[in-house]
């Protein structure tokens, strides 16, 4: 009678501990110390975003499907000036930093090393699984990020939009990309900037992908 009891007691307790661990190992996918990404996939609708809550939103999507999601990601974006609404800027929105990848490497301390002697590159700069991104050299060049920025990381000065309308727009128009692998498309071109390399071919899916490019973005944590 007793070692029923004790076995019922011990079984008891399994399925206890059992329910108490599910929490514990959810919350511990939730701590994933991660800070800077490369989205894996676009929205699907080239630069067409749902603006810049829509692109906040994918890469928070992003982030949570891997146990980044406590923290409040932010795309690398700028705005133009339209319709009397001010310019925003894709540096202030971003946090302070520092940033780190999926592997734990540090791209940039703050802000102004960000847009300095950054250590962003095609090994670095990873999507939030850990992969890297095809570019020059490999079958496929999606090395095109959409960015809508000035190498500092403002808004395009003058008026001509390079930002698809505000990131609304999956047509004609421009929207400035960088290169996340820093080269040209030819072996003697100089490196080119990872946030400000040229403007895409248009806003389209397909025209994105003309120029090198997929709608993917940059991800950083703001907090």
């Amino acid at each position: 009678m007793k070692s029923h009891i004790k076995a019922t007691l011990f079984a008891s307790l399994a399925v206890l501990s059992a329910s108490c661990a599910a929490p514990g190992s959810q919350q511990s996918t939730g701590s994933n110390p991660m800070t800077f990404f490369v989205t894996s996939v676009g929205t699907g609708k080239g630069a067409e975003l749902g603006g810049l809550a829509g692109a906040d939103r994918h890469c928070q999507s992003l982030a949570q499907a891997v146990g980044a999601g406590g923290r409040t990601w932010r795309a690398y974006l700028s705005n133009s000036p339209v319709g009397g609404a001010p310019a925003v800027n894709a540096r202030d929105r971003i946090g302070r930093g520092p940033w780190q990848n999926a592997k734990g490497v540090v791209v940039a301390r703050d802000v102004n090393e960000l847009h300095g002697n950054n250590n962003l590159s095609k090994e670095n700069s990873i999507t939030e699984k850990g992969e890297g991104i095809p570019g020059v050299g490999d079958p496929v060049n999606m090395h095109d990020m959409l960015t809508g920025s000035s190498p500092d990381g403002r808004a395009l000065p003058g008026d001509k939009d390079m930002t698809c309308g505000n990131w609304t727009r999956g047509g004609e128009g421009a929207a400035m990309v960088g290169h996340l692998d820093r080269r040209g498309l030819r072996d003697d071109e100089p490196s080119r900037s990872w946030n400000s390399s040229h403007p895409s071919r248009g806003c389209s899916q397909e025209n994105l992908a003309a120029s090198g490019g997929a709608g993917l973005l940059y991800c950083f944590a703001a907090n």
